[in-house]
């Protein structure tokens, strides 16, 4: 059976509250003016460093802004989600099936664990894989690779679900198949441009893409 990897927000759950006004929290303690809804949204998949990156130039500025973002987070944060409409039957029908699951997301790991752990369907997920504290590990080719370390898998044997445009780019990064996801924060044009192999407009749609990938193997 195929491997799945899912991606965590945008693909599992909605968290676009929690981590806008993390942003939000951080840039105000910096000092910055803030930034409009529409450009916090954008920050939702790349990993924070990078987003911040962005805007301030000296890292000491960075990792304050970082450290700034999880204290918010830490708080209440990392409850300011809620589970997509569907998933959790999804999930629990793939694992059901003989699939192996896992959560690979460019979330700090141990908040990760955290969310997961609270989902109704955790229990269906053999591992949840995500950036390392200190930015060693953040961008998806790494992540996806620290899975594949972890669980001893081979890439064909792997598919990456998420809803970004870097959850494909690193399923071709390690030659596997990437599905694009429609309910979260990307769009079908940049999943397309990305070069999904398929695209699931409802998460129903996730259990007959993965039986196909099985009888393309």
């Amino acid at each position: 059976m195929n491997t799945l990897f899912f991606d965590l927000d945008g693909t599992l759950i909605d968290s676009a509250v929690g981590i806008t006004r993390c942003v939000a929290h951080a840039l105000d303690g910096m000092g910055h003016p803030g930034l409009p809804e529409s450009e916090l949204r954008r920050w939702i998949g790349p990993a924070l460093r990078v987003s911040f990156g962005a805007l301030f130039d000296d890292p000491v500025d960075i990792e304050r802004a970082v450290a700034l973002y999880r204290e918010r987070f830490e708080l209440v944060g990392w409850t300011e989600h809620t589970i997509y409409e569907g998933i959790g039957e999804a999930v629990a029908t793939l694992h059901a099936a003989g699939h192996r699951l896992a959560v690979v997301t460019a979330k700090n790991e141990p908040h990760a664990r955290r969310i997961v752990e609270t989902l109704p369907f955790a229990h269906c997920f053999d591992d949840i894989i995500g950036a390392t504290p200190d930015g060693r590990i953040s961008h998806k080719p790494e992540l996806i690779a620290e899975a594949l370390r972890r669980l001893d898998l081979r890439p064909g044997d792997c598919t990456m679900i998420g809803d970004r445009h870097l959850d494909i780019d690193g399923a071709h990064h390690h030659g596997m198949r990437g599905i694009g996801v429609l309910w979260g924060f990307g769009d079908e044009d940049e999943l397309r441009t990305a070069g999904a192999h398929a695209l699931a407009r409802a998460p129903r749609e996730l259990v007959a893409m993965s039986s196909m990938a099985n009888r393309a193997d």
